[in-house]
């Protein structure tokens, strides 16, 4: 890891032990520019992009009053993220009814839900492959039919104590000295809604870093970022990758995988948000990151 000093996560501790050393080659990077290709699902007043990683699945949709998404029989917690103060909408799941304003982070539980648009906007909902529907429309769904050896098997956190319900969060919260970005966690994702750039990141306090066994999504709904990633060197080289220096526009995603090294330079203001599933442990440990660790508890030991 290589953090400024004025870096959060330059205290974050050492895993105690590094995962089992993994051969073989590395997998790519995945960038979707969402402004440059077309919708992968358009109906009356929803245009919907879906892309993928290995254990997620990102749907970024423009929409207009009164479109509906509706989930049946859902297996798993998803989310639904309205990154606009403009936006309205009504989430329904199981009897439970409610409104959620914009700028909001929401858990959705299990089962039949539904999900109403009161306004004109963008919506971001976020699933886990096991949405199989869903997973068979993402434009690199192709990429990731066989396993990754480095990244373990999709396990959810724990229930939360008082069982599912729709839970909804204001994205308006105050930075905090010591605190990196805002974050959010629910059984299966980990939301870091990131401090907006106010303009070109600085040079000399990039962070570069890697992950042994998970996968980074990095969501840029606004400006354009630029994502710096190297992968490791190996003694078989055939397995090598070049350095990719991608620069991405709103609204786009890029997935990066372990263990290549990377950070992202913001190249004008803008917004971005980082999402892992699932949640991640050390973020999690530090006291004060995650914003709702009372709701959602941490896996024991």
């Amino acid at each position: 890891m290589a953090y400024d000093a004025s870096d959060p996560r330059a205290a974050l501790a050492s895993a105690a032990a590094a995962p089992k050393a993994v051969s073989g080659p590395f997998a790519p990077a995945h960038y979707a520019r969402f402004y440059e290709t077309a919708p992968q699902e358009e109906a009356a007043g929803i245009r919907t992009w879906y892309v993928r990683g290995r254990n997620f699945i990102i749907a970024y949709s423009e929409v207009q009053p009164g479109a509906v998404f509706a989930r049946s029989g859902q297996p798993d917690e998803y989310v639904l993220l309205l990154p606009d103060r403009g936006m309205q909408a009504e989430v329904s799941a199981g009897a439970e009814t409610k409104a959620i304003e914009g700028y909001t982070v929401t858990f959705i539980p299990p089962g039949d839900s539904r999900v109403t648009v009161a306004a004109t906007g963008r919506i971001v909902r976020l699933f886990t492959p096991r949405s199989a529907d869903l997973a068979a429309k993402c434009s690199n769904a192709e990429a990731f039919t066989g396993e990754d050896p480095r990244i373990p098997p999709l396990q959810d956190w724990p229930t939360p104590p008082d069982g599912f319900r729709i839970r909804s969060y204001t994205l308006d919260v105050p930075p905090e000295p010591g605190r990196f970005g805002k974050i959010w966690r629910c059984t299966t994702f980990m939301v870091n809604y990131l401090e907006p750039a106010t303009g070109p990141r600085d040079l000399t306090k990039l962070s570069p870093h890697h992950h042994d066994d998970f996968e980074q999504c990095s969501l840029v709904l606004d400006g354009g970022y630029t994502h710096h990633i190297r992968w490791p060197w190996t003694t078989n080289m055939t397995h090598w990758r070049e350095d990719e220096h991608e620069y991405c526009g709103a609204p786009s995603v890029a997935v990066i995988p372990p263990p290549a090294i990377h950070t992202s330079r913001a190249e004008k203001a803008g917004q971005m948000v980082d999402i892992f599933c699932p949640p991640r442990v050390d973020f999690s440990m530090k006291p004060g990151w995650v914003l709702n660790a009372d709701d959602y508890p941490m896996p024991k030991g």
